[in-house]
């Protein structure tokens, strides 16, 4: 066992730093220094990465990982959405994908030994017209196909579920029903990638902060060989690239180009305020979504800005548009103090659907292209990752989303099922 593994977290080792005074806690991980050489080095330390670096060590038995990141764990789009977990995609294969998602997230706490704060408060997905009404139909009838939880609700019913919702015919955005999914909720971001690199540390995996990643480099074979640093070279069997917005800079390096654009997707909270909505609330007609953190604030976000960019600023009319929205579904928040907002680089794909696998080049992998949908998918894609990483071949789940889909055409169009920023 790793000299810098961490107590287990239980009732007892609290009783037993509580007379301690809490000041024997070890440290979760430690902040590494680069070694000149890894079997395999994953660049990204969000969730994703740290998430399959874990599954590495963990269930392939592979320790010797490094980890890197430009920045401080999880400061990228892990720490910078707005933490809804769904599995109610329209293809089969993103289905499968994020269901398989939904299975790890259930009892995550329990294999990372760190409570990752999953909420199974359930997702309702607003109809405003007769068109969202037979595209949510559509969606929960595709949804039972393949075994993913989802049901249509009346308006009544969705006002039981969450009664601060507006449902008055004579309103501008009137409530015909909604697609419900019950098993979804929500999860502490932080606390995702804080347990994941926890459980990778302690297996030996080295996770190095603060570390920008120039470049890749290849041999004169065409295999990688490592990577440039700020801290110079390192060299790797394997890299895998898990580096959402700025993915398609890394592999351009590499010399593979990417399908992807990157946007600016904004989220704000308002002041806290005490527990008044139970669940999480989406709407694409209005182009926002609710839910309320475990602090009482109200969590609120809306699709991407309009323009390509690596700002984590965002426009302001965008959150104009969106506060908007929401006090028109729910008037009663419409005295509420916005606290804070944000933003996060997103990358998106033609079809809307990840990129997860395998690339011309021999021991590159990358897994991006999640756009609005990357939290959701956490612990499944790096399950995924990590499988495809360490066999050499993609697991039957990640197999469709493929970089050479975009030349045979082959594509999984998710526009619809992820046109809101969730």
């Amino acid at each position: 066992m790793p000299a810098h593994f961490p107590s287990r977290y239980s009732a007892v080792t609290l009783l037993m730093q509580a007379f301690k005074g809490h000041r024997d806690w070890q440290p979760q991980w430690p902040d590494a220094e680069p070694k000149a050489e890894y079997d395999v080095i994953i660049v990204g330390a969000g969730g994703h990465g740290l998430g399959a670096a874990y599954y590495l060590a963990k269930e392939h038995g592979i320790t010797n990982v490094a980890v890197i990141d430009k920045g401080w764990l999880g400061g990228g789009n892990t720490g910078r959405n707005t933490t809804i977990i769904r599995s109610n995609y329209l293809y089969d294969e993103s289905a499968r994908l994020y269901d398989h998602a939904l299975d790890l997230w259930d009892g995550l706490s329990q294999e990372l030994n760190y409570n990752v704060m999953y909420s199974r408060r359930g997702v309702m997905m607003l109809a405003h017209n007769v068109h969202d009404v037979q595209s949510a139909q559509r969606h929960i009838h595709a949804n039972r196909l393949n075994g993913v939880d989802n049901k249509w609700i009346t308006a009544e019913e969705a006002k039981r579920i969450c009664p601060p919702l507006n449902i008055d015919p004579a309103a501008r955005h009137p409530v015909l029903g909604a697609a419900y999914q019950a098993r979804a909720g929500t999860a502490r971001h932080d606390a995702v990638a804080w347990g994941y690199a926890r459980g990778a540390a302690a297996r030996g995996v080295d996770i190095i902060q603060n570390c920008p990643v120039t470049a890749i480099r290849r041999g004169a074979d065409g295999a990688v060989t490592g990577v440039e640093t700020a801290r110079g070279f390192i060299g790797a069997k394997k890299v895998a690239v898990s580096a959402a917005g700025h993915t398609s800079v890394l592999m351009d390096s590499a010399g593979v180009r990417m399908p992807l654009e990157s946007y600016p997707l904004q989220a704000l909270v308002s002041e806290p305020v005490k527990p008044c909505f139970p669940c999480v609330v989406m709407s694409n007609t209005v182009h926002a979504y609710i839910s309320q953190s475990d602090k009482g604030e109200l969590v609120i976000g809306s699709g991407t800005d309009q323009y390509t960019s690596y700002s984590q600023r965002g426009g302001l009319p965008l959150i104009e548009h969106t506060v908007a929205a929401i006090c028109e579904i729910f008037p009663v928040f419409s005295r509420m103090k916005m606290l804070r907002k944000w933003g996060g680089i997103v990358d998106v794909t033609p079809d809307r659907s990840a990129i997860l696998g395998k690339t011309p080049v021999p021991g590159l992998f990358v897994n991006c292209g999640w756009g609005t949908g990357g939290f959701k998918a956490t612990p499944g894609a790096a399950h995924l990752l990590a499988h495809t990483v360490a066999t050499g071949e993609p697991h039957d789940i990640n197999a469709p989303f493929t970089l050479e889909r975009f030349t045979t055409g082959r594509l999984i169009d998710e526009a619809a099922a992820a046109a809101v920023a969730h």
